[in-house]
This record gives structure tokens, C-alpha cells and sequence, in this order.
């Protein structure tokens, strides 16, 4: 599956962006799917997933602020990020996990979010 994200950019704390990710292929709704980010310095981080059954996680640092949603019609996930913080910002990545395989196996190019203070 290929995946193409956008919606990154620069906001000031507190603000709101919403980040989209779009998919190939005619079995997106049966792959769970998954924000990710990585900040300079940082490790690599799972921000939110969200599997067939709509079943969401989230890490605690966006717990609250951030909420992951999917369309199986558009074939997209979308990341709607609010209260936003300087340490929000990274390169945010989005991902496919095949339901016949364990983790996350597809990847798109990431899209930068910076948030000044």
C-alpha cells in the first residue's frame, strides 16, 4: 500500500492542524493505521493508531488533544491535533499495518509540524 501524507505547517502554541494520509489499495479497511513522529533528537514515536475496528491509542503526551479517525470510503486517516505545544513539533509520519502481519509495514514521507512559542 502507498501512502501520501500532507497538512503539516507552522502553528503557534495552542493552535490546531489536521493532517491527512491517503491510501492506495482496495483493502485499506482492513489495515490498522498509525500516526508516528520524529522530533530532532528524539526517538521515534507512536503518536496514535487506529485498527479496523475503529479501536483507537494513543501515547499519553497527546492524550486528550490529539484524535485519530479513518475513512474506508476516502481510504484515508486523518490526525486532528489541537492545543498544540512546542514539543509537538516533528516530522509526522503516517503508516499501514497489514492484518496478516504484526506492527506497521507501509510507510509514507513525513510532514513537518512546527509549533513556535
Amino acid at each position: 500500500v502507498q501512502l501520501q501524507a500532507y497538512g503539516g505547517g507552522l502553528v503557534q502554541a495552542g493552535g490546531s492542524l489536521r493532517l491527512s494520509c491517503v491510501t492506495s489499495g482496495r483493502t485499506f479497511s482492513s489495515y490498522r493505521m498509525g500516526w508516528f513522529r520524529q522530533a530532532p533528537r528524539k526517538e521515534h514515536e507512536l503518536v496514535a493508531s487506529i485498527n479496523r475496528n475503529s479501536r483507537t491509542y494513543y501515547a499519553d503526551s497527546v492524550k486528550g488533544r490529539f484524535t485519530i479517525s479513518r475513512d474506508n470510503v476516502k481510504n484515508s486517516v486523518y490526525l486532528q491535533m489541537n492545543s498544540l505545544k512546542p514539543e509537538d513539533t516533528a516530522v509526522y509520519y503516517c503508516a499501514a499495518g497489514d492484518p496478516d502481519l504484526t506492527g506497521f509495514n507501509s510507510w509514507g514521507q513525513g510532514t513537518l509540524v512546527t509549533v513556535s512559542s
